[in-house]
């Protein structure tokens, strides 16, 4: 198993600013290049030296469209992971890369396809058209009848989450989660983890409007949410958290007001970051294939380019619940 000695001497930095940057510690100061470059070289596992430049030409010529800045990577690395693998499944199959700003304003030519990592709206799918035809969106699958898309099945990870909590004897159940806009800014993003918690727990008699908190998929976010929902006291005993970046957040918020994970509150979280098994206790959360996923998106528009293939495909890769230790079953209400 890697560890954080392995990670630092990776990245050329110490142990404590491996630490500190994948506890998203707000007070250190470094450059948000080292911060990439540590959550690039962790979700790598290892340092990877560059290969010599293959001589052969480049089959293909892929640009990525990356929702996120790079900025934005660093707080949640959900789609960074996805980045990499990508980038990475690119090289050993001799396909040329270039990158897309977030907002399509780069003039690229002779691009033969698309990697859209992200949530794009009616509005961004027909700038991205204006550079190819041939796009695959992962994260989101806009106007899926035409182009391929690669998405993780979170319906059944929330549902799972749920089946899981309520073995445990939970059913105060809260959400604490993030809020993403399409189409320039202007329309909200319907998201599949608020939508299907709100779903089951009504179908279960236990949904309370209350117990729903929504901000920014940030850890200072995680933290400020964490803090008006204990201030509200509603006697939540397990909260669902949308990404681990969150939790983080949610974890610190939690430590100052004098409780203790999982013996007061018990945490649960998506995405299965590599700092969530490094955070004490270590952090409950559904596994989400990101670097599959970045995979799949490349053998599908070569699939598609190589096969001039019409038909579009959605592939939805499953989640699976990791179990650590911030889970417990109910000792007393808050």
């Amino acid at each position: 198993m890697v560890t954080i000695k392995d990670i630092a001497n990776a990245a050329g930095v110490s142990i404590a600013t491996v630490s500190r940057v994948l506890n998203f510690d707000e007070t250190l100061n470094v450059t948000d290049a080292t911060k990439q470059k540590i959550f690039e070289v962790a979700e790598s596992l290892n340092y990877v030296k560059k290969k010599e430049r293959n001589t052969k030409k480049s089959i293909y010529k892929l640009a990525i469209a990356n929702w996120y800045t790079e900025k934005e990577e660093v707080l949640d690395p959900y789609y960074l992971s996805i980045r990499i693998a990508i980038e990475k499944k690119c090289a050993s199959k001799n396909i040329e890369v270039v990158k897309l700003s977030p907002f399509f304003t780069a003039k690229i030519k002779d691009v033969d396809g698309i990697i859209a990592i992200g949530k794009f709206g009616s509005k961004e799918v027909e700038k991205l058209r204006t550079v190819s035809e041939h796009i695959v969106f992962v994260d989101s699958s806009p106007v899926s009848e035409v182009y391929d898309s690669v998405v993780c099945d979170l319906k059944y990870a929330t549902i799972n989450i749920l089946n899981y909590l309520e073995k445990l004897g939970h059913k105060n159940i809260a959400f604490i989660s993030g809020k993403e806009f399409i189409n320039e800014g202007k329309d909200v993003f319907v998201d599949r983890r608020e939508r299907t918690f709100k779903e089951e727990m009504i179908a279960r008699g236990l949904y309370n409007d209350a117990n729903l908190y929504i901000g920014k998929f940030t850890p200072q976010s995680g933290y400020e949410l964490m803090k008006i929902a204990l201030e509200n006291k509603n006697y939540v005993t397990a909260y669902i958290i949308a990404n681990d970046s969150m939790a983080i957040g949610a974890y610190r918020a939690i430590s100052e007001a004098g409780l203790t994970i999982p013996g007061d509150i018990s945490v649960i979280s998506y995405n299965d970051n590599i700092t969530s098994q490094f955070i004490v206790p270590a952090l409950t959360t559904v596994k989400i294939h990101m670097e599959f996923m970045g995979e799949t998106a490349v053998d599908l528009i070569v699939e598609r380019l190589k096969n001039e293939r019409e038909i579009a495909k959605k592939i939805v890769i499953p989640t699976q619940l990791i179990k650590r230790d911030s889970c417990s079953g109910v000792k007393k209400a808050l």
